[in-house]
């Protein structure tokens, strides 16, 4: 944990200058996608958000002491001006700067973070790794923004305007696995942060052209996917808190216990059923490599 926390001192020394993600990355001896998405993991927030908090509860308490004005701290603290300081600092605090200054208004504080190692793994982590030649996607999909916590109401929104008829004509598609209609998660913006967009797709893989008639007619779109191995994690039942887990669970518990780092490309989540389709659990597929 030692490299990891010495990122964060890092983060900690820089609050009132520009911060390098790719240094802090550099620190823990992983590339910047590795490190963006184990901080999510370990940290229960992305990066971002982190570095976000960690400036305005230090800013607080320069507006506290009330010996500047508001524009030279939000200056100071790497602002274009006092309106979007404000803003930040209302979306971290639940209140402005202004407001911030009247005795006995409640502020709110991110704890600087401290990485260490706890005793966890006693339990063994299943898990499969599958290794797939290219394939396509074929399906509909949308950008829509990232919920990590509870169900995303644009997604289930998303599932209804595709609608039964065409659900069945991409899972008609589907001739090799993850067999069916899955969902994929792809295009996601920089830092992957709560609210940030993100492309969905319900989609199938085939190893075959797609027939064009029905792509015109249900108005899909496909995507190639090059070779890869995959990591292939299971939720312990298909509840939506148990499958947001599963990323939790491969860059907090996995991808430290074992030689592999993520490879940047779709995640696939599929959905394995009984036999009278009742969902039983899901399945997370993450593209890997070696080393």
């Amino acid at each position: 944990m030692d490299q990891w926390n010495a990122a964060v001192l890092s983060i900690e020394e820089s609050l009132e200058e520009p911060i390098d993600v790719r240094e802090l990355a550099r620190l823990t001896l992983t590339s910047e996608y590795h490190f963006r998405r184990m901080f999510s993991a370990l940290a229960g927030m992305p990066v971002s958000d982190y570095i976000r908090r960690r400036r305005l509860t230090v800013a607080a308490a320069a507006v506290l002491e009330g010996q500047d004005a508001i524009q030279d701290i939000a200056v100071r603290f790497g602002y274009a001006s006092a309106d979007a300081f404000s803003r930040a600092f209302r979306a971290v605090h639940g209140v402005g700067p202004q407001d911030a200054r009247r005795a006995g208004t409640a502020l709110r504080a991110q704890p600087m973070l401290r990485f260490a190692l706890s005793i966890e793994g006693a339990d063994q982590m299943e898990y499969r790794l599958e290794t797939k030649d290219a394939f396509t996607l074929v399906g509909r999909r949308r950008r829509m923004p990232m919920i990590y916590h509870g169900p995303n109401q644009e997604m289930i929104a998303f599932q209804e305007d595709v609608g039964e008829e065409t659900l069945e004509a991409i899972h008609a598609l589907s001739t090799t696995e993850p067999t069916g209609v899955f969902s994929v998660c792809a295009e996601f913006e920089e830092g992957r942060d709560d609210g940030s967009m993100f492309d969905f797709w319900l989609a199938a893989a085939t190893k075959v052209k797609p027939d064009q008639q029905i792509i015109s007619q249900h108005g899909l779109e496909t995507s190639q996917v090059p070779a890869h191995t995959w990591l292939v994690l299971a939720s312990a039942d298909a509840e939506v808190e148990s499958v947001q887990q599963l990323w939790q669970d491969a860059y907090g518990k996995w991808f430290p216990a074992n030689p592999y780092s993520p490879v940047e490309g779709p995640e696939l989540v599929t959905t394995v059923y009984a036999q009278d389709w009742t969902p039983l659990h899901s399945e997370l597929w993450l593209a890997v490599q070696k080393g």
